[in-house]
C-alpha cells in the first residue's frame, strides 16, 4: 500500500500498509529505551527526539523505565539474525520501533525522522517491515583529484548519507593521506591525517557507517612516482606508451622487491587509525604493467600472470594484518581465465559508469568463481559538471538489478573527480539518493520519484523547485550528444570540451553549422533552466552557497558549448568576450571551492581552466 500523496520516504520502504487513525505527538511524553542494556540505545534516542523537536516543535524526554508511559518506544529484541531488519508500528496511541540490532533500530529512527520532516507532530497509521536487499551499502568519494574536502564538509555528507541509510563510506586515496616519511607526496595537497582520520571513523560509527581504508597500491601513483626518491620503483620511469597512449609513470614495478616495502611501510601506518576490517587497495587500470621493466616478461607469461602474482602479495600483507581486501575487478576481468585463481576471501569491486555496462556477464563471472564481489556504479558527475541524469539513473540500475541476481554482498557508489574535479558537491547528491534507494531495495525504489526525494531530503526546498531543476540540468549534456549525433563517453560533450584545444574539439564533435548551432542550442537550454533557481526556497544552512554553486557550474557548461561553438565555426584564434568570461568563472570558482575544501589542490585543479586562456 502506497504513502498518502504528501509523505515520502529514502528509501522506500520494502512493505508499508496503512491502519486506521493518526498518532498525535505531544509535550511531554517519552521516548522508551528498552533493551538489555538501555545505554546502547541512547545516542540513536538522543537523535530521535533532537530531530523531533527541529521538526515537530516537541519536547521528549527519554527513559529506560519500563512502568513509565511512553508514546514512542525503541526496542530491540537481541535477534541478531535480523541484521538490519526493523518495524515502525504508528497507531492512534503510541509508536513502536522495533529491531533485532541497535543498527536496524537506529534506521527505524531515520524513518520516522523522514515523517516527521513531512508531518510534524501529526503522523498516519501505518506498519513498516523493512530490510535491505545488500548487507553492504557504500559511497566511495574521491579526495585524490585535487580536490580534499573540509572535516565540516565530510562530516555534513556522513549525516546525509547516514539519514539514507548508508553504511560504508571510502576516501579515495592516492597521495592524500599524511604519511609520516613520505612529505614530498603529500606536502602541497592538505591530506587526511592519521588524527583525522581517527575522529571522522569515530563519527562513522556513531551512525553505523564503516569508513574503510583506501589506498591504491598498484598504478594511478603519478603522484608518487614522478618524484625522484620513488621514480625507480616505476614499471616506466620515464613514461611510456599504454592503451590511453603516451603517460608519465603511473603503475609499480610489481618485479620489485621494493615496490611490496613501500606498501607495507603504508599499510602499517594507515589501517590502525580505522575500525573496519575491510580494506580497498585498489590496483585498478594498470596501463602501463608489461611496457617498461617487465615488457620481457610480460611478452613471456602475459601481464594477467604479472598482475596477479602481484595482487596475491598484496593480498597476504593485508590477510597478515587482519583485513579483508577489496580491489577493483577491471584488470583481471581482462584475463578471466585468471579469475578462479583469486584467493577466494578478498571482495572484488565489479566497476563501470556507462548505462549500458555488462555488469550482467562481469557479476557471473565472479559468482561462477566463488569469488565475493560488490557491484560499483557512479554519480556520472565527473567530466560532466552538470551531471549525467539519465545515464547515472540507468548505470546504478543496472549495478543494483545484476548485482541482486547474482549475489552480490553490496554495491559501492562512486563519486570520482577526474581532471580537476570541477564539479560542485550538490551535483552528486541526485546519484547518491538514488543509489542508497536502489542498494537498500531493487524493487521498492525502482521508479522512485527522484526530483521530490532531492527536494524533501536534500535540498529541503519547500518550493519543490531544486530536485527537477538538478536533474533537467543533468540532462542537456545528453540532449547535446543526441543533437551531435553522437555519444561521450564517461563525461558531457561541453565538460570534454573544456579539456581538449580547440583542434580537438573540432576533431572530436565536427565543423559547420549544424555542430555550431547544436552547441549554441544547449547553451541557451541551459540559460532557460537556470531563472527557476530564483524561486526555490531551501531550508539548508548552505543553501545560499549551493545557489553559487549551481549557477557557476551552469555558467561553465555554457562556456564548454562556447568552446564547441567556436571550434565548429572554425575560429581557433577565440575571442576577447570568451576569454573575459572565463577570468570571471575562475575568479568565483575560488570561494566556491575553498567554502567546502581544503586549499591543498585548488592551484593544480584551476590550473587546468587557466591554460584554457591562451585558446582565446
Amino acid at each position: 500500500m502506497k504513502l498518502p500523496d504528501d509523505l515520502i520516504l529514502l528509501p522506500a520502504p520494502r512493505a508499508l500498509t496503512l491502519t486506521p487513525g493518526e498518532f498525535q505527538l505531544a509535550d511531554g511524553l517519552s521516548i522508551a529505551l528498552r533493551a538489555d542494556c538501555a545505554q546502547d540505545l541512547l545516542p540513536i534516542g538522543q537523535r530521535l527526539r533532537d530531530a523531533l523537536h527541529r521538526y515537530a516543535g516537541m519536547h521528549l524526554h527519554l527513559t529506560a523505565n519500563a512502568l513509565q508511559a511512553a508514546g514512542i518506544t525503541l526496542v530491540v529484541t537481541n535477534a541478531a539474525a535480523l541484521g538490519e531488519a526493523y518495524s515502525i508500528d504508528i497507531g492512534p496511541t503510541g509508536v513502536v520501533l522495533e529491531a533485532g540490532t541497535p543498527r536496524g533500530l537506529f534506521h527505524a529512527v531515520t524513518t520516522l525522522i523522514q515523517l516527521a520532516m513531512q508531518r510534524g507532530a501529526l503522523w498516519p497509521a501505518l506498519r513498516i517491515e523493512d530490510a535491505p536487499d545488500f548487507p553492504q551499502r557504500g559511497v566511495m568519494l574521491d579526495i585524490s583529484r585535487d580536490k580534499v574536502p573540509t572535516m565540516e564538509t565530510l562530516r555534513a555528507l556522513i549525516d546525509l548519507l547516514a539519514s539514507w541509510k548508508i553504511n560504508q563510506l571510502q576516501l579515495y586515496t592516492e597521495h592524500t593521506f599524511a604519511y609520516r616519511d613520505h612529505r614530498a607526496v603529500w606536502e602541497h595537497a592538505s591530506p587526511m591525517t592519521a588524527e583525522q582520520i581517527l575522529e571522522l571513523d569515530a563519527y562513522c560509527r556513531a551512525r553505523f557507517i564503516a569508513l574503510v581504508p583506501n589506498q591504491n597500491s598498484f598504478g594511478h601513483l603519478e603522484r608518487w612516482l614522478k618524484h625522484p626518491q620513488y621514480n625507480d620503483l616505476a614499471e616506466t620511469p620515464t613514461g611510456g606508451k599504454t592503451c590511453w597512449g603516451w603517460r608519465t609513470p603511473s603503475g609499480l614495478n610489481p618485479r620489485d622487491p621494493r615496490s611490496l616495502d613501500l606498501l607495507r611501510g603504508l599499510y602499517d601506518e594507515l589501517l590502525p587509525n580505522f575500525s573496519s576490517r575491510q580494506f580497498n587497495v585498489g590496483c585498478d587500470e594498470t596501463i602501463d604493467l608489461g611496457q617498461g621493466r617487465n615488457q620481457a616478461l610480460a611478452a613471456q607469461l602475459g601481464t594477467g600472470e604479472l598482475y596477479l602474482a602481484f595482487l596475491q602479495q598484496i593480498h597476504q600483507e593485508v590477510s597478515a594484518r587482519g583485513h579483508t581486501m577489496q580491489f577493483w575487478g577491471d584488470i583481471i576481468l581482462e584475463h578471466a581465465s585468471l579469475v578462479p585463481r583469486l584467493p577466494k576471501d578478498l571482495i572484488a569491486l565489479e566497476w563501470g559508469y556507462e548505462h549500458d555496462h555488462p555488469f550482467a556477464s562481469h557479476a557471473l563471472a565472479f559468482a561462477e568463481s566463488g569469488i565475493p564481489f560488490y557491484v560499483c556504479p557512479g554519480t556520472s558527475t565527473w567530466n560532466a559538471i552538470l551531471g549525467r541524469t539519465d545515464n547515472m539513473l540507468g548505470n546504478i540500475a543496472n549495478a543494483c538489478d545484476n548485482g541482486l541476481k547474482n549475489g552480490a554482498g553490496g554495491v559501492l557508489n562512486t563519486d570520482w573527480g577526474d581532471n580537476g574535479h570541477w564539479q560542485y558537491l550538490p551535483f552528486s547528491y541526485p546519484g547518491f539518493a538514488y543509489g542508497a534507494a536502489m542498494s537498500w531495495g531493487v524493487v521498492a525504489n525502482r521508479d522512485l520519484a527522484l526530483a521530490r526525494v532531492l527536494d524533501t531530503f536534500a535540498f529541503e526546498d519547500a518550493a519543490g523547485v531544486m530536485g527537477e531543476l538538478m536533474l533537467a540540468l543533468g540532462r542537456v549534456g545528453q540532449s547535446l550528444d543526441g543533437w551531435l549525433n553522437q555519444r561521450t563517453y564517461n563525461a558531457t560533450p561541453f565538460g570534454r570540451a573544456l579539456l581538449m584545444r580547440p583542434q580537438e574539439i573540432g576533431q572530436a564533435y565536427g565543423t559547420g553549422e549544424g555542430v555550431r548551432a547544436a552547441a549554441v542550442q544547449a547553451a541557451e537550454t541551459i540559460g532557460a533552466l537556470l531563472p527557476r533557481l530564483r524561486a526555490a526556497r531551501m531550508g539548508r544552512g548552505d543553501a545560499p552557497l549551493i545557489g553559487r554553486e549551481v549557477a557557476l557550474a551552469a555558467r561553465l557548461a555554457q562556456h564548454g558549448c562556447a568552446r564547441i561553438a567556436l571550434a565548429a565555426a572554425d575560429h581557433p584564434a577565440g575571442s576577447a568576450e570568451l576569454q573575459a568570461e572565463l577570468r570571471a568563472i575562475l575568479k568565483a570558482h575560488r570561494p566556491l571551492w575553498h567554502a567546502r575544501n581544503r586549499p591543498g589542490g585548488f592551484s593544480d585543479s584551476a590550473a587546468r581552466l587557466r591554460g584554457l586562456l591562451k585558446d582565446y
